[in-house]
């Protein structure tokens, strides 16, 4: 079925979450729906405050522009637009664009009849965000505490933080988030290496089939998970490396204000080593 008739099948008005046939309607490939036009609504005005705090700052930079938060001293209070309120309306923008995308993507799977994988994978990394700039800075009491705009000023405040704890690397949901990002960076190139290398033969040779691809991972680990296991294994491996890092950071300040390594004297206090 060609793709253009599969679209005749979907393209049709119903599966909306709110508003109806409001704006339920496609600009080319693109499904818009009321969830599309919020989302540009928000993306727009959260650009144009972020020009607009570069506006008030030194440079125009694109390394150096810097969207602070309010000072501690504000707490959980709004401040004014240019004492960290910027900021405050940028998150506002940026949590609205997200969630409304997602909510698009969900009246797409609506529409399309397929499972809310897509929508619900993305709403994980919503999840690490809000985390970063919602969350935290309100179990610490204060929206200082969210991460600013910037390029080098967010470097800036991740080193900030990591030194903040001593050794971040020591916290061991820290850990448990890189050990799931390097592994899926290694699954991703694994398996992405193997379907070029079954696509892609000699010349010569015939294209080969994913019985070749679980022949060689049972060959070299004496195990395949198979076509559909592995993209399975590569979201729940994505996904917790979103989930992990979110908490992570969550439980630095709010959970533990000491430096983490001293978190790890419970390992030596073990009957074992008496």
């Amino acid at each position: 079925m060609s793709m253009l008739s599969f679209e005749k099948k979907y393209r049709v008005r119903g599966g909306t979450l709110f508003g109806g046939d409001l704006f339920d309607f496609w600009v080319g490939p693109f499904y818009v729906g009321v969830f599309g036009v919020t989302t540009i609504f928000f993306t727009l005005l959260g650009t144009a405050m972020i020009f607009y705090g570069a506006s008030l700052g030194p440079t125009f930079n694109p390394w150096q522009i810097n969207i602070a938060p309010p000072d501690l001293s504000y707490g959980l209070a709004l401040a004014p637009l240019k004492e960290g309120g910027i900021w405050q309306v940028v998150t506002v923008c940026a949590i609205g664009a997200f969630g409304s995308w997602a909510l698009r993507e969900v009246e797409i799977c609506r529409k399309l009849g397929i499972g809310f994988h897509v929508p619900i994978a993305f709403s994980v990394a919503i999840f690490a965000y809000v985390t970063l700039v919602v969350i935290r800075p309100v179990l610490l009491g204060a929206w200082g505490h969210g991460f600013p705009y910037g390029i080098f000023s967010h470097l800036d405040w991740v080193s900030n933080v990591g030194y903040q704890y001593l050794h971040f690397h020591y916290n061991p949901a820290h850990m448990i988030a890189v050990t799931f990002f390097f592994t899926t960076t290694l699954a991703l190139a694994m398996h992405g290496a193997l379907v070029l290398s079954s696509t892609n033969p000699p010349k010569g040779e015939k294209v080969k089939t994913p019985e070749h691809e679980d022949t060689y991972f049972r060959d070299l680990i004496g195990y395949s998970v198979g076509t559909l296991g592995i993209h399975r294994l590569g979201l729940f491996l994505a996904l917790s490396a979103g989930f992990w890092s979110a908490v992570c950071i969550v439980i630095s300040g709010p959970f533990w204000t000491q430096s983490w390594p001293e978190w790890w004297t419970w390992w030596l206090d073990l009957p074992i080593w008496r």
